[in-house]
Formats: C-alpha cells, sequence, structure tokens
C-alpha cells in the first residue's frame, strides 16, 4: 500500500514547519480558516489516504473524490474524512473559503465515552457530506469561530472546550440527512471505475526519467482505493467490459509510446520510469502489447 500522509506531512507541505503541541498527551488538534491554507506555489492536494481526522465546512463549486466517489457540491458543504478512507479535492471555481480542523483520534476519546468509528460520518461507506442551509452555514461557521478564538487563548482547559465544539459539530450534522444527491455516479461500479480511471490518469505524464509510474497492477490500485481487488476487478469489468490489466497496461503503452517518440531518453530510462525492474521485462511487454520491440517503433 502506498504511504500514508502523516500530520507532519500535513504541516510541512502547508506552513513548512511543525506546531511544538504536535506531540502532547491528549492527542493532537488545530483548526484553520480555508483561505489561510491556498498560498500560491502551494502542492496539490494528493489523493491519499491520512493518519487524522479532518471534517472541514467549504463554499463555492467544489469536487470531492472520496474513497470510490465523485461528490460535486456547489454551495456550502461540510464534510467529514476519516483516516480509513483516500481522498483529495478540487475547487471548481475562485472562491476557497470556509474552515477545517484536523485531529488525532486520540484527541476525540479523550474524556469521552464515545467511539468515533461508530459515528455514521466516519464509517466506512456512510456518506460523508452535507449540505447545508444559510441557518446551518452561519451555526457552524460560529462554532468553527469559537475554535479559533480558543485554540489562540492562553485558557488552562480550552481543549477540553475546542473538544466539546467539535462534538456540537459532529451532533449537529447527524441532524442532517446526508447528501445523497450529490454522489453522481448512477451506481456504486460507476463510481469506483471513474475514481480508478482518475488515479490511472494521474500517474501521467511522466515528465523525467526519475519519475515512477507507481501503480501497475488491479492490486496497488485495489490497495490505492481502500477495496478488494476482486470487487475492482468486477466493477470496472461491468462498466467497461473490459479488465483492470487491460485498461492499465494499454495506458502503459501509450505513454511508452511517447515517451519513445517525443523524448532522447534511453530504454533503460523509460523502462525504469514505466516501473519496470529491468529492461528486458520492458521489451518484452511492449512487443507483446504493440509486435514490434521499442528500439525498432522509435526509429520506424
Amino acid at each position: 500500500m502506498s504511504r500514508i500522509e502523516t500530520i507532519e506531512d500535513f504541516y510541512n507541505h502547508k506552513f513548512n514547519y511543525l506546531p511544538d503541541n504536535l506531540k502532547n498527551d491528549i492527542g493532537h488538534f488545530n483548526v484553520f480558516k480555508m483561505e489561510d491554507c491556498f498560498m500560491e506555489g502551494a502542492k496539490p492536494i494528493v489523493y491519499t489516504r491520512r493518519d487524522y481526522y479532518k471534517i472541514t465546512m467549504i463554499r463555492g463549486k467544489n469536487i470531492y473524490h472520496y474513497a470510490d466517489k465523485s461528490i460535486e457540491v456547489d454551495g456550502t458543504a461540510l464534510v467529514f474524512f476519516n483516516p480509513q478512507v483516500p481522498y483529495t479535492f478540487e475547487s471548481l471555481s475562485d472562491e476557497k473559503t470556509g474552515f477545517f480542523c484536523i485531529f488525532k483520534e486520540s484527541f476525540f476519546t479523550e474524556s469521552l465515552r464515545s467511539n468515533i468509528h461508530d459515528l455514521p460520518m466516519f464509517k466506512i461507506g456512510g456518506k460523508p457530506a452535507y449540505i447545508l442551509t444559510k441557518e446551518q452555514e452561519s451555526q457552524i461557521g460560529g462554532i468553527f469561530e469559537k475554535m479559533l478564538d480558543e485554540i489562540n487563548s492562553e485558557y488552562q482547559y480550552k481543549y477540553d472546550l475546542i473538544r466539546n465544539y467539535l462534538t456540537e459539530i459532529i451532533h449537529v450534522a447527524m441532524k442532517i440527512a446526508p447528501s445523497e444527491t450529490i454522489f453522481q455516479h448512477a451506481d456504486a461500479n460507476s463510481r469506483i471505475t471513474a475514481v480508478f480511471t482518475e488515479l490511472l490518469e494521474r500517474q501521467f505524464p511522466i515528465e523525467s526519467p526519475s519519475q515512477r509510474f507507481a501503480f501497475r497492477s488491479a492490486k496497488d490500485f485495489a490497495e490505492k482505493l481502500y477495496v478488494h481487488v476482486n470487487h475492482l476487478n468486477r466493477a470496472i469489468k461491468e462498466t467497461t467490459g473490459r479488465t483492470t490489466t487491460n485498461l492499465i497496461a494499454e495506458r502503459m503503452t501509450n505513454e511508452a509510446k511517447a515517451l519513445l517518440k517525443h523524448t532522447n531518453w534511453n530504454i533503460s530510462e523509460i523502462s525504469y520510469s514505466l516501473g519496470f525492474e529491468e529492461p528486458s521485462h520492458f521489451n518484452n511487454f511492449f512487443k507483446k502489447h504493440t509486435e514490434i520491440s521499442p528500439s525498432a517503433y522509435r526509429t520506424a
């Protein structure tokens, strides 16, 4: 399975620093305004699992790619992310305002007789997104503002108070019907095929010999999507009529052709960038799918 983004990675990527309270005894918590985190030149948000929880209230038009779901939201949404499910987010508008908080499980469970895994928004397969009315947006935004005020205060018991605010947001969400209508794909098989295709395409183009095509098998993609490989294969076969392996091989072959024709990289460099350990393995793969060797294709 690919590397999980840690909370340390989050701070390094976003702010190039680590906060002093990252390893406190009660588990880490922090809260942010969305607009403070979209700096010029910031790295794109990677589709992966995190080792922390995240609750986001965001305005504008956005797409969340969450496990096997692609969720398009136009308005204000409250979205819950958990460490068991990979996700990413992309904005479709210039508006990037709202709030989010991140926390470790130990922060939420500290002094509370609750199991966060039992909450509907954090369950595997649960519905994580809630569309907010203007009144609900004002209510949730006000709670986030209280968190921001408290996190910057010197109050001795501020984290106890913040934990109460966090619980309040969860209870407000549980009173709202999950936003079933924002799951755009016709069925689960269509959703998982769409996310598989996006993950596959996101690895291209390969722009330098040191870049490697990381997910080369159905198992690689299944682990990334956090689904069983048989589930992935079945969904793709029913949606496209083709096998997962065939789709991956076709995309790799097309990229190999582009690299052979449009770069001066040698065969070993192209082989490495496409994830082959030995050039001979790449030669066999390319010839199997094109009936011509890489060298012959390059000079044709």
